[in-house]
């Protein structure tokens, strides 16, 4: 399969959650796809049997049939959505030459630029040749967003672009004599800077540092992607890493009935019946949250230590799991992220 494609298609998963599968234009299985799909239709085909919305979309010359879980009109929305950015991504951003240095990057870290139009970049603005990482900004308020990112480069290198009105992106390039520690260290002071600042919360999303700048896209992607988990899951705090979601990312990649298969080996019976209990769920979350601390957890909730022993017990005689052994705490996790995803 063309490699743009597959690429614009993980894209897609990154950054909506939205898993595509993509088929021959005569319905062979080419990537992320079961089986055949039907080829005797034109625009989208809506197969309520598998439960499956199919449809045709053109990439570089050539014709593929793409499919999404779901056969109501959502998907079917979804489904000329992805159709017309997949055959965008056939199509190479013309004219990045003459493009401002901001809206040049900006496309760079969407992923809308081929290899040689970053190297164009990168020797244009004498980019230098030095790990880095980026990271996605969305704010909750208004403010000079952009004036209060720009003035925290350290180097010349380090630079800022606004992606939307609300969202922002700074890349930070590897310095041996920098003055904070790690990435998240960063991100924690630019998230308490718009506090202070701008008198606004935003969240910070932290993507991996990558080797060369031309890989850039990649980190960005992470950090929209750190950001997203962080909002589905209702993850506490402001800054998240991108390696905080690598578990619930390489469950979220399993086929839907292969999860659902796993969940109901882990929570059968009255297990169950955890999941409903909101008072008893959110007690395991927080403990979960605090370490497997109990001092802390009972502190947080305003609970008695002997309450949050009674409730934690409980929880292990409905799922036999002991929250406070360190295997036991992994798997409830997993049982609760699939829970989410199923």
């Amino acid at each position: 399969m063309d490699a743009d494609l597959k690429k614009t298609i993980d894209a897609i998963r990154e950054n909506t959650g939205i898993a595509v599968s993509v088929y021959t234009g005569r319905g062979e299985p080419l990537f992320g796809a079961e089986g055949k799909a039907p080829s005797g239709f034109e625009g989208v085909f809506r197969d309520a049997e598998r439960n499956v919305t199919f449809f045709r979309a053109a990439h570089r010359g050539r014709q593929y049939i793409c499919s999404v879980a779901g056969c109501t009109d959502v998907q079917r929305n979804y489904a000329y959505l992805i159709a017309d950015m997949v055959a965008n991504a056939g199509s190479r951003v013309p004219g990045t030459a003459n493009l401002p240095k901001g809206e040049f990057l900006r496309r760079i870290l969407l992923g809308e630029c081929a290899e040689e139009d970053i190297r164009r970049y990168r020797d244009k603005y004498a980019v230098p040749d030095r790990p880095c990482f980026a990271l996605a900004v969305s704010a909750e308020g208004e403010g000079d967003m952009a004036g209060l990112l720009a003035q925290y480069a350290e180097s010349d290198a380090d630079c800022a672009v606004m992606i939307a009105p609300k969202d922002g992106a700074f890349i930070k390039f590897t310095e041996a004599d920098s003055e904070y520690q790690s990435s998240a260290d960063f991100a924690n002071f630019l998230a308490q800077s718009f506090q202070e600042e701008l008198g606004i919360r935003a969240r910070v999303g932290i993507g991996c540092t990558v080797r060369r700048f031309e890989d850039v896209a990649q980190s960005y992607t992470q950090a929209s992607v750190a950001l997203r988990m962080s909002a589905q899951f209702n993850t506490a705090g402001d800054v998240h890493s991108y390696r905080e979601f690598v578990l619930i990312r390489m469950l979220e990649e399993l086929p839907a009935a292969r999860r659902a298969e796993y969940l109901s080996v882990l929570l059968d019976g009255e297990a169950r019946e955890l999941l409903k209990d909101e008072d008893l769920a959110s007690t395991a979350e927080e403990f979960l949250g605090n370490d497997l601390n109990v001092s802390e957890t009972s502190r947080n909730l305003y609970m008695h230590r002997n309450t949050l022993m009674y409730r934690l017990d409980k929880l292990e005689r409905m799922t036999g799991l002991n929250l406070r052994k360190f295997s036991d705490a992994v798997t409830f996790r997993v049982i609760t992220i699939l829970n989410r995803l199923v």
